[in-house]
């Protein structure tokens, strides 16, 4: 996590002494994996940041390279040894680079690329209920671990939104982004219904372009 904190900012003070079409941009994510046993995952809401640069190519159409810290995962529930209830969020850190392409229509624009996202770390977080037979009153045990390992470092996705323009260089937009592989690293003993799991995040930002006036 510092590492991350670290290289953002540093990133973040090369746009400020750099060419004028470099931006900051954050916003709200609304997460989820699905997969064969994704069905019953929720969306939770998390957030992503980070700086991007907007180069023009040709007439309205630019290129738009992103480097974000966006938090993803779920909301999910599962039913482990003895019958008992796990209900978890399951929250995945990545670093995400989105590579697009942007059309400007006046004000509105839409875009469309590839993202590159590497995971820093990942976390269940939730309780535990157990001796879900008994007659009696129900436990619960909280827990908090690492579930780094069992999903896989890289994840390989595409990107489309769309946004408005904004006097003083803001911008307003909104983007969806999937995963084209399978993110999952996880496998069972007999290797048998092992989950596949694909990212699929919903996120509205606001932007602010350095230097820009209009």
């Amino acid at each position: 996590m510092k590492r991350t904190v670290l290289l953002l900012f540093s990133l973040f003070s090369l746009a400020l002494s750099a060419h004028a079409q470099f931006g900051l941009k954050g916003g709200i994510n609304r997460a989820v994996l699905s997969g064969n046993v994704g069905d019953d995952a929720e969306y939770q809401t998390s957030y992503h940041a980070g700086i991007f640069y907007e180069q023009k190519i040709l007439g309205p159409i630019s290129l738009q390279p992103e480097l974000l810290y966006s938090m993803q995962g779920a909301q999910a529930r599962s039913l482990v040894r003895n019958q008992s209830l796990e209900e978890f969020d399951t929250k995945l850190h990545y670093l995400t680079l989105p590579v697009l392409a942007k059309v400007n229509l006046g004000p509105v624009f839409v875009e469309a690329g590839p993202q590159f996202s590497y995971l820093v770390s990942a976390q269940d977080n939730g309780r535990l209920q157990v001796d879900m037979t008994s007659s009696g009153p129900q436990e619960y045990l909280d827990f908090d671990r690492d579930s780094s390992g069992d999903f896989k470092k890289s994840d390989l996705g595409v990107a489309v939104g769309a946004g408005i323009k904004l006097p003083l260089g803001l911008a307003v937009g909104g983007r969806f982004t999937t995963s084209l592989n399978n993110i999952s690293d996880y496998r069972n003993i007999s290797g048998v219904n092992d989950p596949e799991l694909k990212n699929r995040v919903f996120q509205a930002y606001v932007s602010f372009q350095l230097g820009r006036n209009n």
